[in-house]
């Protein structure tokens, strides 16, 4: 039975503050609080809100129905603080059972490809996010934008994860199909979940200036070869709404899905169980890829001399800002690695959106002016050491964490080892055991003079010939 798996991002621009308007040195808030809370109410009223109503009538309506949805930290307290309505939506969806929320980097950065402490620190901590608001620990992992590598998901499956989705990518499958289930190369017990490019985009790029009908969409879900049972399809929750405007019918399309797919006998799955199906084998990235551009790759965020140096200095004191324990430094970190602060940079032809910025020029500038600012704070929470000095105390810190982690480790181990019994039946196999000895043990004791006597048949013989004897007389 074909299966059709539906995920959607949500993830929030943090608009930084115009380098200008500020004093640096002095003035160390980077926001620009109006045009973070007109964008945001602007989204959640034209996309997310209706979007999440139409998806949660879909649920109730069709209990065969699935969705996905996949969140950053920093835009979920983006929402929290502007648009509080989209995360009762988000609450209600989920109380539909039908619903799974994804684990992804808690700033959606690109921390994976910079610091591996990091990069699992943020993962950590979107996982409690995501645990705390909806009441289930994420199963399946999803980096931001899809970049994935083989170091990646040797990553991510160390972290527990069964799966990941990535980019079906043409320079990572050949002439394989991204309808199967594969297993990272690396770490074979990390499912991996292909997007169908075509399919998805079908939807999100391609709806309006080549408009589609639903059911004309289901008909080339069907018409995949047999076999090919499962269908990825990964879009922005912005889709609907923004990218398409409600008048173009793209909610219509949506709500049409369901009913449509169960005329074909095409059901729907969550990632997490996708991931319990067997894989075909492993699929090796030894490069990176991600789901943005024709080039699939990274080119977007590090593909010039501008972006690189951004990347590199901001990542210099990664390892500073993770170990200082300031809240408020975490706050701007976390929006400072966000990916989106890097694609305003970027010379590649075709980009128009670059939020307030004029040129990649200008969107360099104001975030190596607030880098700056930030690297100097960061820097002063260490009371003036130098550079070797600090770097002594986060290897210190580190170590000491290595220790602990390969303790909790071992005592992981020791506990799935005691899972394995039952409590109750070990607490009566003990006495059990106890008592056993001493049955053991009397046999043994006893068993000394049962051998002599059988060591001494004569008396008992001549007890048996003594009264044979005597009858003897009888018969005479």
């Amino acid at each position: 039975m074909k299966k059709i798996c539906l995920y959607f991002e949500i993830h929030q621009i943090v608009h930084l503050k115009r380098y200008r308007f500020f004093d640096i040195g002095r003035d160390h808030y980077y926001y620009d609080d109006y045009e973070n809370e007109r964008s945001i109410n602007d989204i959640a009223e034209r996309s997310y809100v209706p979007a999440l109503q139409t998806l949660i009538q879909m649920c109730r309506e069709h209990p065969e129905f699935r969705v996905a949805f996949s969140l950053s930290g920093v835009g979920l307290e983006q929402l929290e603080f502007h648009a509080p309505q989209v995360i009762d939506l988000l609450h209600e969806i989920n109380a539909t059972g039908q619903v799974e929320f994804l684990c992804e980097p808690y700033s959606h950065g690109l921390a994976s490809l910079a610091n591996e402490e990091s990069f699992t620190a943020e993962v950590k901590r979107m996982s409690d996010r995501i645990k705390e608001l909806f009441g289930k620990r994420p199963k399946v992992f999803r980096n931001s934008s899809l970049i994935y590598n083989d170091e990646i998901g040797a990553q991510v499956a160390g972290m527990g994860f069964k799966g990941l989705i990535t980019e079906g990518a043409k320079q990572i499958l050949g002439w394989k199909s991204p309808h199967y289930i594969y297993h990272c190369a690396t770490d074979p017990r990390l499912k991996l979940l292909l997007r169908d490019i075509s399919l998805s985009e079908d939807i999100t790029e391609r709806f309006t200036s080549h408009p589609i009908m639903a059911d004309q969409w289901i008909d080339w879900v069907a018409s995949t070869p047999e076999g090919e049972d499962f269908i990825n399809i990964f879009g922005e929750l912005v889709t609907f709404g923004i990218f398409h405007p409600i008048q173009s019918g793209i909610l219509e399309f949506l709500k049409a899905i369901p009913v449509l797919a169960k005329q074909r006998g095409i059901g729907f799955a969550l990632p997490s169980e996708l991931c319990e199906e067997k894989s075909v084998g492993a699929i090796e990235v030894p490069y990176n890829i991600s789901w943005v551009d024709e080039e699939r790759d990274t080119s977007c965020w590090l593909g010039n001399v501008m972006q690189r140096e951004a990347f590199h200095k901001l990542y210099s004191v990664a390892d500073r800002v993770r170990v200082c324990g300031d809240r408020r430094l975490q706050m701007d970190w976390d929006s400072l690695q966000a990916s989106n602060n890097f694609r305003f940079m970027t010379t590649k032809p075709g980009y128009q959106y670059r939020g307030i910025y004029d040129s990649p020029y200008d969107a360099f500038t104001n975030y190596m002016n607030i880098l700056g600012d930030f690297i100097s704070r960061v820097n002063n929470l260490y009371g003036g050491a130098d550079n070797e000095e600090i770097d002594g105390l986060i290897t210190m810190i580190k170590n000491q964490g290595d220790e602990l982690a390969a303790k909790d480790k071992e005592i992981e181990r020791l506990r799935k080892k005691l899972e394995k019994y039952n409590p109750t039946e070990l607490e009566d196999k003990k006495p059990a055991k106890k008592a056993a000895a001493p049955k053991k043990a009397a046999p043994k004791k006893a068993a000394a003079p049962k051998k002599e006597a059988k060591a001494e048949p004569a008396p008992k013989v001549e007890e048996k010939k003594a009264p044979a004897k005597k009858a003897a007389p009888k018969k005479k």
